[in-house]
């Protein structure tokens, strides 16, 4: 209901109307109520934050990956096997009727399951779709996005990013990973171990799920030979090594210093000969939220040369948890076999993918890590999200579903204080770099 100015590459300006400007009344966010939910696009919204044009539903499934080494009870380096758990969440083009709302309550905690200091403390929050919608065949195949979250996290970390690709038309897939959320956090070593593990096996059970003959909702709807997968933090971890960087020899003593000498983790080490990451041709495309590895040694050049699929890397350069110079933006320049891309938010920290901080959150009372799991000291996270948004969808629109068009949103000038970025609204995109490197550079 406003007019919006949005720059060009020759810093042109263009006037769009979404509607007929009658007066300066609140801001509509969502298309029945004016109450912001998270990834709803601000006033400043680049172009490409903006929802698409699919109705999107929500369910949950549960798998189990059977026979999984269990390197939480590894004793003396050896370690029993289990059925190892996973909760999904699938967001995808719906096919709702005109009394449907487009709004669900999404059930999530704060705390830490292992930190008295921070007990669980359940709230809810709403997100634009509807919980068990009928899905929308007519369009399909839907291209897959796998989502992995960081350490603590959960599957509802990234709602604003989910929901929002699903609108556009594809499937978006989110993993809560055992012993790695906010509910059942365990020892580190089963998030070094399992993050990768986790990501190829949803890949492989929605792969299924996707056959004729499997009964799931999601049969033929899923065009899986074009795959992207987005990780955070830890989760950026996990789809750098499906993706084809294997992990460091150091991480390998590391790991077994952690867990009695266990050789589990082996296979995910560039040099070893079961290494299976990068040889997936159903993934196209990687997004990495501020990966984490770089400074603790977890990845070196030999093993980042393994990493040929085209990337999006996004990082804060003060990162004080994965690293900027000496973490993401090096894991970024190793990675010299890539088609890449690095944005960078000037003064962000660690927090440039989450949800903004719940409600809940900003209780006085509370330990100020509740608030610091979503916020950014410098940033608002809700402009943030619509940021990711635009260049997420930019990325993977170009690298799984051939929209040559949205290169004109990737190929910037570096610095945005520079001149406006294609894209966004008239002198909103400041603050941010964007670098591009090809392979062989």
């Amino acid at each position: 209901m406003r007019p919006r100015l949005l720059a060009n590459k020759h810093n042109i300006l263009l006037i769009f109307f979404t509607g007929i400007f009658i007066s300066a009344g609140p801001i509509v966010f969502g298309q029945d109520t004016d109450e912001f939910i998270y990834g709803d696009a601000l006033p400043d919204a680049p172009e490409l934050a903006v929802r698409g044009e699919y109705k999107v539903g929500v369910r949950t499934l549960d798998f189990v990956n059977p026979k999984q080494i269990d390197i939480l009870n590894a004793k003396e380096g050896i370690a029993p096997l289990y059925d190892r758990p996973l909760k999904i969440e699938v967001w995808y083009p719906a096919l709702l009727d005109g009394n449907t709302p487009e709004v669900v309550v999404y059930d999530q905690v704060m705390g830490s399951s292992n930190d008295e200091k921070r007990p669980l403390i359940p709230f809810t929050f709403k997100g634009r779709a509807a919980k068990d919608a009928s899905p929308l065949s007519k369009d399909g195949p839907f291209p897959l996005v796998i989502v992995s979250h960081g350490y603590l996290g959960s599957r509802l970390l990234l709602t604003y990013l989910t929901e929002n690709l699903a609108s556009k038309g594809y499937i978006v897939v989110a993993i809560d990973h055992k012993d790695s959320t906010f509910k059942d956090a365990g020892g580190f070593q089963s998030t070094l171990l399992n993050r990768p593990k986790d990501i190829l096996f949803t890949l492989n059970k929605i792969d299924e799920f996707n056959e004729p003959k499997s009964g799931s909702f999601l049969s033929g709807l899923i065009d899986v030979n074009n795959t992207a997968i987005i990780g955070y933090s830890m989760g950026g971890y996990g789809v750098l090594n499906v993706a084809g960087a294997g992990y460091s020899e150091q991480l390998k003593i590391f790991f077994g210093t952690m867990t009695g000498g266990n050789t589990a983790i082996t296979s995910l080490i560039s040099n070893d000969l079961e290494f299976v990451g990068g040889k997936d041709p159903r993934i196209k495309a990687v997004v990495a939220f501020a990966p984490w590895g770089m400074e603790r040694g977890v990845w070196d050049l030999e093993g980042l040369k393994g990493l040929k699929t085209p990337t999006f890397f996004i990082a804060g350069d003060q990162d004080d948890i994965s690293g900027y110079e000496k973490g993401i933006k090096a894991i970024f320049s190793g990675s010299v076999n890539a088609d890449r891309y690095l944005l960078t938010y000037a003064n962000a920290r660690h927090n440039v993918a989450p949800n903004p901080p719940p409600v809940e959150s900003l209780q006085g009372d509370l330990h100020i890590d509740e608030y610091y799991r979503y916020a950014e000291p410098s940033w608002d996270s809700r402009r943030m999200n619509n940021i990711n948004q635009h260049f997420v969808t930019a990325f993977i629109g170009l690298h799984l579903k051939a929209k040559k068009d949205y290169a004109k949103y990737l190929n910037l000038q570096e610095n945005s204080n520079g001149q406006d970025w294609f894209g966004f609204v008239l002198r909103s995109s400041t603050g941010m770099e964007l670098l591009h490197k090809m392979p062989g550079e």
